[in-house]
């Protein structure tokens, strides 16, 4: 363990590093109890659209609001007068150099050693995971290898978006995180190493996304819950946005579907079917199914989805 752990002060001066929605949630709350950090390093502005202004991070964003210093590149850290760096889904891998500069804590979406890496929300739920949890842990230069100083574990909803449940973990983490900033070096005085099995949460990837009905409707739904899933209807590409498995495998066999059939606004999957709430056609604005089926009728098309 990093012994600048335990001898930091309370209330120690910290830099934050962080970019998405589930980071400025944390940022919020730390300015809120009264650990506001002296700067913030996050991603640099992008463009939404093609056309568009470049748009600075949701951490960003809190930063300006509250008069706090950002920064892009955390070698400009040097010769600032910090304590601790508080990482929470900064999406760069931090250097040697960084580490060296200060000592790192970082919130982790996972009980670790399970889904170390990039997405353990999304894989936690892929996976079919009935609990997850947040680490507060210490930065090393293995992928979130370091000790581990705090944990918590929560169920996963059977119905629960990866969007709500790392809001749910970002809340818990940042509760966490606040707790030891009140105490100091104390509370990151006995860390544990990681014990268990471990697995990797990758980058989703688009073949990650795409529904197979020839799978259980059970792991279709699981895709719409992690945000992005997909097939494709009549040559183009339909997003599915909300999706649930129905508990009629019989159903699908008494109606002699093939995976990928549909009746009504259910899509046969083997086994279940897979009931679609919400879609968005290629082109198209989001929409309900009923609506998307209706246009579907108009133009005369019988939807076979793959």
């Amino acid at each position: 363990m990093d012994q600048r752990f335990p001898g930091l002060p309370a209330k120690p001066r910290t830099a934050f590093f962080g970019s998405p929605a589930e980071a400025a949630q944390v940022l919020e709350r730390m300015i809120a109890e009264g650990f506001a950090p002296l700067v913030v390093v996050t991603n640099v502005d992008k463009r939404r659209t093609r056309r568009g202004a470049p748009v600075p991070t949701p951490v960003a964003r809190v930063a300006a609001d509250h008069g706090i210093e950002v920064l892009h590149d955390p070698s400009e850290l040097a010769g600032e007068d910090l304590h601790l760096g508080v990482v929470v889904a900064y999406g760069r891998i931090l250097r040697a150099a960084t580490l060296e500069l200060l000592p790192l804590v970082n919130i982790h979406f996972s009980l670790l050693p399970r889904w170390r890496g990039a997405a353990p929300v999304e894989r936690a739920i892929l996976a079919g995971d009935e609990a997850t949890g947040v680490c507060l842990m210490a930065v090393e230069e293995g992928l979130d290898e370091g000790e581990v100083f705090a944990e918590a574990r929560v169920p996963i909803g059977a119905r629960e978006t990866a969007q709500e449940l790392r809001s749910r973990l970002a809340a818990l983490g940042a509760g966490m995180l606040c707790d030891a900033l009140r105490l100091g070096g104390p509370a990151f005085s006995a860390p544990r190493p990681q014990a268990g099995a471990t697995t990797y949460a990758s980058k989703l990837t688009q073949d990650d996304l795409r529904i197979d009905f020839g799978a259980p409707a059970e792991l279709a739904a699981r895709q719409s819950r992690v945000g992005g899933a997909w097939c494709m209807a009549g040559g183009k590409r339909l997003k599915v946005l909300e999706a649930m498995a129905v508990a009629e495998a019989d159903a699908v066999e008494a109606a002699g579907l093939a995976p990928g059939e549909m009746t009504g606004e259910a899509v046969a999957c083997s086994p279940g079917l897979l009931r679609l709430l919400r879609v968005q056609p290629e082109g198209g604005r989001p929409m309900s199914t009923a609506e998307w089926l209706r246009g579907r009728a108009r133009a005369g098309s019988a939807p076979v989805l793959g």
